[in-house]
């Protein structure tokens, strides 16, 4: 069932040729971002195009319980006044991240070197989901957390009254985790560094960046090392939200596998830490073209354009590439469903403990849909079945992951028969116009009462 209501069980159905331009909303990482670093400048922080889903939503009251001004001025306009760095006031109330492990996690980090004790929860998938990769590098600032066994939510962070500069390995590519860290550092004194020996999504050191932090990228025979100057006079900043590639993927996908489909995909973020579902696709033969290629703050975009592509092969997705595209892998797995051959996808250990194990839940409503699964602990691959190949019919779980349920939910489109999920009530926290934005490209959806 969702975590934020009564299960809203969804049904989607063959359709017919997808078409029109599929507007998708502004980019959840950068989101984020937007509303913490905001809090941190002093000033005024003008956003638009924000992703007004619940997990960034939950992210704005937590900058106003730390003691930011947050407005919004509707049609994804926002201002935020902050507080400075090291301005944050000790919140009256728990904080609730709602199924934001990205939230959660750069919230954290950003609390972690001001003294003050803060107590996270969220709903129950985030409850689930390991919180030590984060406080652990926290720790080695100063800060102490007590939570549930095996670092879980509910969890009290006490921050750091004197912090210290800290250089760290990170252990497996997480942007997360990266993120926490320099924000973290931000209000340390001295130089905090980390390095990363596979580079993540690079959104934080851009906008940190943005924002007037000294920040620096070098790369090394270690890998990534990114070196942050604590302790600077954040300036707010007016940024512009490119829309979300990740929720992009969606109808993008769903164009390339629904017979007859044209649909155009407007102002999309193509940062390379983020592009990989798109190289993937092309690699796979994919009709996938980028027009207009343009820079807006800071950031490449591009409109995309997807068409039906019924000559699609599997192929062996380079493990290197994970972390470029690591939650649009429940998708690719439905476009590999109606590929022709076996599409390998290795190095993706890091699906096991996102909003659910995606690759558990991928595969049981794929066979539960006719189509042949082989998993590994850091690895997958699926059977395709050719254009128009995929049996359906089945009913599959979404495990309170948004990213499960509209993957299914695109598979329905071109399955012969119809693809059920138990709970669609998750894909608010991401994409809360998916339903609509799909139908009136062409989706056909039924519901059911839970």
């Amino acid at each position: 069932m969702s975590g934020h209501g009564t299960p809203t069980p969804m049904t989607s159905h063959r359709a017919d040729p997808l078409a029109g331009v599929a507007k998708v909303p502004g980019d959840k990482s950068i989101s984020h971002r937007s509303l913490i670093l905001g809090a941190m400048a002093v000033g005024e922080t003008r956003i638009s195009g924000l992703l007004e889903g619940e997990d960034v939503l939950d992210t704005a009251k937590a900058m106003q319980a730390f003691g930011a001004e947050v407005i919004n001025h509707g049609g994804g306009k926002w201002s935020v006044f902050g507080v400075g760095v090291g301005g944050f006031a000790e919140p009256d109330n728990v904080i609730d991240c709602g199924n934001s492990g990205t939230g959660v996690r750069l919230i954290m980090g950003t609390m972690a070197t001001s003294p003050i004790s803060v107590t996270f929860t969220g709903d129950a998938s985030l409850n689930k989901r390991p919180m030590a990769r984060v406080t652990d590098p926290l720790a080695l600032f100063g800060a102490q957390a007590v939570g549930r066994s095996g670092g879980r939510l509910p969890m009290t962070i006490v921050g750091a009254a004197d912090p210290v500069p800290v250089r760290y390995v990170v252990p497996v590519p997480s942007a997360q985790v990266k993120s926490a860290v320099l924000l973290a550092g931000l209000n340390a004194p001295g130089q905090t560094v980390v390095i990363e020996k596979e580079a993540t999504r690079d959104h934080t050191e851009r906008m940190l960046e943005g924002f007037g932090a000294e920040i620096t990228t070098e790369e090394t025979e270690e890998g990534r090392v990114i070196t942050l100057t604590g302790r600077p006079g954040l300036k707010p900043q007016v940024i512009a939200v490119p829309r979300d590639p990740s929720s992009a993927a969606f109808p993008v996908c769903a164009a390339l596998i629904t017979p007859g489909s044209d649909v155009l995909v407007p102002g999309i973020g193509l940062n390379p830490t983020r592009a990989g579902l798109f190289t993937t696709l092309r690699e796979m033969g994919a009709d996938l073209t980028y027009e207009n290629e343009r820079v807006e703050g800071g950031e490449p975009v591009a409109d995309l354009r997807a068409r039906y592509s019924p000559s699609m092969k599997g192929i062996e997705v380079p493990p290197e590439r994970a972390a470029s595209m690591i939650d649009e892998y429940p998708v690719l797995s439905v476009v590999a469903s109606f590929a022709r051959g076996e599409t390998m996808m290795a190095g993706v250990k890091e699906l096991r403990v996102k909003e659910s194990d995606r690759i558990d839940a991928m595969a049981r409503g794929l066979r539960a849909n006719g189509v042949a699964v082989r998993e590994g602990d850091d690895w997958w691959a699926v059977m395709g079945l050719g254009p128009e190949g995929v049996p359906g019919g089945g009913t599959c779980e979404s495990f309170l992951d948004h990213r499960i349920a509209m993957s299914f939910m695109v598979m329905g489109m071109a399955a012969q028969n119809p693809v059920s999920v138990d709970d669609g009530g998750p894909i608010a926290t991401s994409f809360p116009i998916f339903e609509p934005l799909m139908t009136a490209l062409g989706a056909k959806f039924t519901h059911e009462q839970g």
